[in-house]
């Protein structure tokens, strides 16, 4: 079966066209939804360079002399960066090099019959190209200080299916991406790799998307059946909600994209994976009588079922459990540190 009849039934995602501040903050995040916003940015100093070449000096000029890190891998990869059949390594190597150099490659390399697979991933703009984020302004995101902003750029290649903790608005400046997109729930039908030894940060599944095999991952069914793709041309952008699942695929022989990542809530908050991590050592092994009665208590006092769990308390009465003042977040870190260190 081709690829292109595997999701040739696959939900689209919505599209949003004229989108200002007002409207992605009262609809379009309300909605928990992934939203294609079409021509978001298509005003962009770097969309309108009008070529590869113009595009890339353009990014050279702006770039500071710190090298960046990239992928590199066979011509026979096709871009389809994963882990080696035996999982002792990767199928791809990590370089590191001067920003031009990298892309004056990519540019030579557009009209190769059989190009290496190139891609740069997450290259952190304030560092390596400060002056791109001044002149390309995300102005759905005005109001918010803490977010990351990084470039994305290579030929033909396909970033497997993975999450971030962060919100995401994808931006595409060159060349065409799909989005391969799934609800968190999906985790189960696409049959996720490693948690710790990563392929560039995030846990990913291992099926592959263009010729998967059902009868190694026969759940991926499933997670088809509930797949939404967005097709972004130049100009485009994806908002994608905190860990919605996405598979992206670059189609062109060059290809740039700007993401914006931010996080929502108390600045206190940092990645629940550590939760899971501590989980190791608390809760998986327990018996399953004991697991069930925990997820009740997490169900009442973390994710709040039940309402405000110390609704029936004054806020000096919470302890830890109060709101989260400085004094009570270094009780928390405290506490939690003992746990851990060895005994004896």
């Amino acid at each position: 079966m081709h690829d292109h009849e595997i999701w040739s039934q696959a939900k689209r995602v919505r599209v949003w066209n004229g989108v200002d501040p007002a409207i992605f903050e009262n609809e379009i995040k309300p909605l928990g939804q992934p939203a294609l916003l079409k021509g978001l940015v298509s005003d962009w100093p770097m969309v309108r360079a009008g070529s590869p070449a113009a595009l890339s000096a353009l990014i050279i000029a702006a770039a500071s002399d710190k090298p960046i890190s990239y992928f590199e891998g066979a011509p026979e990869l096709a871009g389809r960066y994963n882990y080696k059949p035996d999982f002792s390594g990767f199928n791809f190597e990590r370089r590191t090099g001067p920003f031009a150099a990298f892309l004056d490659r990519l540019i030579d390399e557009i009209t190769a019959p059989s190009p290496p697979s190139l891609y740069a991933g997450a290259v952190n703009v304030p560092a390596h190209a400060p002056a791109l984020e001044q002149s390309h302004a995300m102005p759905l995101l005005a109001g918010v200080d803490e977010r990351l902003v990084s470039l994305w750029i290579g030929n033909r290649g396909r970033a497997p299916a993975h999450w971030d903790l962060a919100q995401n608005i994808a931006c595409v400046i060159a060349g065409r991406r799909r989005f391969t997109v799934f609800p968190t729930e999906q985790v189960a039908n696409l049959y996720i790799g490693p948690l710790d030894v990563t392929i560039a940060g995030q846990p990913s599944s291992l099926v592959d998307f263009h010729a998967p095999d059902f009868d190694a991952f026969p759940r991926f069914r499933d997670a088809i059946a509930a797949a939404e793709i967005a097709d972004l041309e130049p100009g485009d952008a994806l908002y994608l909600p905190s860990l919605w699942i996405h598979h992206v695929e670059a189609r062109d022989p060059f290809g740039v994209m700007m993401n914006f990542w931010w996080r929502d809530g108390p600045p206190h908050l940092i990645t629940p994976f550590f939760t899971m991590l501590h989980a190791l050592l608390t809760l998986r092994g327990m018996p399953a009588n004991e697991r069930q009665a925990w997820r009740a208590m997490f169900d009442h006092f973390i994710f709040e079922q039940n309402g405000d769990p110390f609704a029936h308390l004054p806020e000096h009465a919470r302890g830890i459990f109060g709101e989260m003042t400085p004094e009570r977040l270094q009780m928390v870190r405290e506490r939690l540190l003992r746990t851990l260190l060895p005994r004896g």
